[in-house]
């Protein structure tokens, strides 16, 4: 009967599925807010926007339910998380509204746009960047004692979630990049290729520290790669990820619009694969695997049936949004 009830496989999901497609969507949008900073004249600046204008906010969803979803169907799990890694999640939150009011008040503060302009890019930067120093304390592990964070206030601050959190700005550049060549023509699109390259080389040369320092200091990381038959198995995931990564520094120099995105994209599924593989049943990493930090079958199960219903609604207004605004972008015609 237990096996029957056992929901945490299915949250799992859920969850997973939410912070890949947060990380995919408002990636790509702060992406491009970090890139708007390098837009050399107004006309350019206004093209950028509008590529993001229509969807940028709906983007954000995934974050809430990434965060509900962990409260109500891994409350141990998230009351270890959230105090460890309280002040990049404050920064972060607090950049991301700063980004929001940018955003609304370049369009009716014409003598104050170039201050909004600068807030939107910086206010892109530092969220990414936080969300990369989250991302590091994360997979490094935190303290645990009696089912509470049992560390410091700044103890998520380590030479490794710096690194991750330089990876994501990279990442996430990379994702705008490729958005901006789908979306835009010209002087803009051959800016976006340029930089894209320069993003993805930061990309590649961050996951190969990343991969090589997690199983230097972690033994069950190591374990999880380099024992028979794991790494028979798991193999083909790094190998993947050069041929795409190649794949998409060839587009980035040539005339393909789509590829660059996509590519991108299948950049950071594999690196998603990756830690998964690596932590996986882990939920607060060494310390409590996805059984323990859950939540009882009932609550879970009494949750899922809202979710359910939930889950096709975002995703159908999603797809709308994105197939309503599809094609290119101008500067003269969006929400200016």
């Amino acid at each position: 009967m237990t096996e029957v009830l056992d929901l945490v496989p299915i949250w799992t999901l859920i969850l997973g599925l939410a912070v890949f497609f947060y990380v995919l969507l408002d990636g790509f949008d702060l992406g491009v807010g970090m890139l708007y900073g390098l837009a050399p004249d107004k006309r350019s600046r206004n093209a950028i926007m509008n590529s993001i204008a229509p969807v940028w906010d709906g983007n954000e969803t995934w974050l809430v339910l990434g965060g509900l979803g962990l409260l109500a169907a891994f409350p141990t799990a998230f009351a270890v998380i959230i105090p460890a890694v309280y002040f990049p999640i404050l920064v972060m939150l607090l950049a991301l509204v700063f980004r929001g009011v940018a955003f609304e008040f370049r369009s009716h503060e014409a003598e104050e746009k170039g201050f909004w302009d600068r807030a939107f890019c910086y206010g892109s930067a530092v969220a990414t960047f936080a969300q990369g120093v989250v991302l590091g304390a994360y997979v490094q592990g935190f303290p645990v004692r009696d089912g509470q964070f049992a560390g410091t206030s700044f103890a998520f601050l380590t030479p490794f979630s710096i690194l991750t959190g330089v990876a994501l700005m990279f990442g996430y550049g990379l994702l705008g990049a490729g958005w901006l060549i789908l979306k835009t023509e010209g002087n803009i699109q051959a800016a976006a290729r340029r930089q894209g390259r320069i993003c993805l080389i930061g990309v590649v040369a961050a996951i190969a520290v990343v991969s090589i320092w997690t199983p230097v200091v972690s033994a069950a990381v190591a374990a999880r790669w380099f024992t028979w038959p794991d790494i028979a198995l798991f193999a083909p995931i790094p190998v993947l990820f050069g041929v795409i990564a190649l794949g998409t520094w060839r587009s980035l120099g040539g005339k393909a619009e789509a590829v660059p995105f996509f590519g991108a994209i299948g950049l950071f599924l594999l690196a998603f694969a990756g830690m998964a593989i690596s932590l996986y049943p882990m939920i607060v990493p060494h310390q409590l695997t996805l059984w323990q930090a859950a939540s009882s079958p009932r609550t879970q199960a009494f949750l899922l049936v809202g979710t359910l219903f939930l889950l096709p609604v975002i995703l159908t207004y999603s797809s709308w949004s994105y197939w309503v605004f599809r094609g290119k972008v101008r500067a003269d015609v969006g929400y200016e």
